[in-house]
């Protein structure tokens, strides 16, 4: 495949340079990866797309303010050094502008000398490897000094740095925030546990493939810098239970999703599992564990947007985008959100929807019976539907399911009550004998 079958034009003033005031006022496109329909909504009001016994899986990786500003040692010129990943206590694997000046021996001075830094090695594509020396606790010389890593299309100053961390961001790592996580709030997510979907947190430290653009010209050339990743205990179950249920396994980034799908067997199931990943995820691949998706509007031709297009189709993907041009979405790390998966309805719930209607329909005319005769005759087939269906095996697996509150809490189901069917038979039966 050619990185370039990846690309769309994307007018300069929609990437967004700022947070909107509301974590979940942003907009929502839902794209049916089967049949790539289109819907547009409002983030919070995702709560009417999930289902009890869904799963979200949330990275809860914590950005770490890896942007420092410091001087060479000798000539006082001006560094520039993002933190990407820590090769040991004190020594780091970083991307230094301008890298000419860097060779190693090289150092660097921060904040007026309360950090030092010295290159000690040159790795893959010229990222130095430069070991620290500082007083106290290095997390917090970082605090002091470092900058939050926005990505370089933002060139407005944030002015809160806490709006480019997850309200769950827990442990610290990242180089760059899980974005598609941004949009949740704390309330939003109580809303969410509360309607019966289950939260895994994993994490995966974001690092320097989000920055990289794809240089090759075929997609299956180019390789992903590795990052460490964690699944706890915790996780694994809440994963595997959901997918042993029939539930959605719903990944909030793609870091979530490369994180499970790295970890996950053959058969679907997520182990507890640390290390390194490099998966590179495009169209062709198929997904172990992975049912649906929560993401933003990646840049073209990135490998984001090769992953989208691996779950949903590159055309479909691409037909999402130009439409959200058109409709004037925000793209990017500050920008709208989609939620891709398969919107249609389950056999289960069409099947559920179906008796209801019959039990309806047969109940209201045995209400009204002004002509017994005629009324027995009209709803004979449904009654005879209804009697087959209740108690059936699909009807114990539908009224367990309901039971165990897997079912939308949205839907109608009478027809699952244990005495509705039986009355309605009852009913039916003495009205029969009434015209015998």
């Amino acid at each position: 495949m050619n990185v370039n079958e990846f690309d769309y034009e994307l007018p300069e003033e929609l990437i967004a340079q700022d947070p909107i005031e509301d974590r979940s006022a942003s907009r929502l496109m839902l794209l049916d990866k089967d049949t790539g329909e289109i819907r547009h909504r409002i983030f919070r009001d995702i709560t009417e797309e999930l289902r009890p016994g869904d799963c979200l899986v949330l990275n809860n990786t914590k950005v770490i303010p890896a942007r420092l500003y410091g001087t060479k040692a000798g000539t006082g010129a001006s560094i520039e050094v993002l933190l990407l990943k820590r090769r040991d206590n004190d020594v780091w694997e970083t991307l230094v502008k301008p890298g000419k000046k860097c060779r190693t021996g090289t150092r660097i001075t921060f904040g007026d000398g309360v950090l030092q830094g010295e290159v000690v090695g040159i790795v893959d594509e010229g990222n130095r490897l430069i070991r620290f020396e500082y007083e106290g606790i290095f997390e917090e010389v970082l605090d002091r000094l470092g900058e939050m890593p926005l990505p370089p299309y933002i060139t407005h100053k944030l002015k809160d740095q806490t709006r480019y961390q997850t309200v769950y961001a827990k442990y610290e790592g990242s180089a760059a925030a899980p974005t598609a996580g941004l949009h949740f709030t704390k309330e939003l997510l109580g809303k969410i546990r509360a309607m019966g979907v289950e939260i895994a947190e994993v994490t995966l430290h974001v690092g320097l493939g989000t920055f990289r653009p794809v240089k090759v010209e075929t997609v299956e050339e180019h390789h992903m810098h590795s990052e460490f990743y964690i699944i706890d205990e915790t996780a694994s179950e809440i994963i595997n239970r959901t997918k042993k249920r029939g539930g959605r396994v719903i990944a909030v980034g793609t870091t979530s999703c490369r994180t499970i799908e790295s970890a996950a067997l053959a058969d679907g199931t997520v182990p507890v599992k640390s290390g390194w990943t490099d998966i590179f995820i495009y169209p062709g691949y198929r997904f172990k564990v992975l049912d649906a998706l929560i993401t933003n509007f990646h840049l073209p031709k990135s490998t984001l947007i090769m992953l989208v297009s691996a779950l949903a189709g590159r055309e479909h993907v691409l037909a999402a985008y130009k439409e959200a041009v058109r409709e004037r979405y925000r793209f990017f790390s500050f920008g709208d959100a989609m939620f891709i998966g398969s919107f249609k309805e389950t056999e289960q719930i069409r099947r559920i929807r179906h008796y209801e209607a019959l039990l309806t329909e047969a109940a209201a005319a045995l209400k009204e019976a002004r002509d017994p005769a005629g009324t027995v005759t009209s709803i004979a087939p449904a009654v005879r539907e209804l009697e087959a269906y209740y108690g059936s095996e699909q009807w114990k697996k539908d009224f367990a399911d309901d039971e165990a509150g897997l079912l939308p809490k949205d839907l109608k189901r009478g027809v699952l009550s244990e005495d509705a069917v039986y009355n309605l038979l009852e009913e039916y039966g003495e009205l029969r004998k009434t015209i015998s």
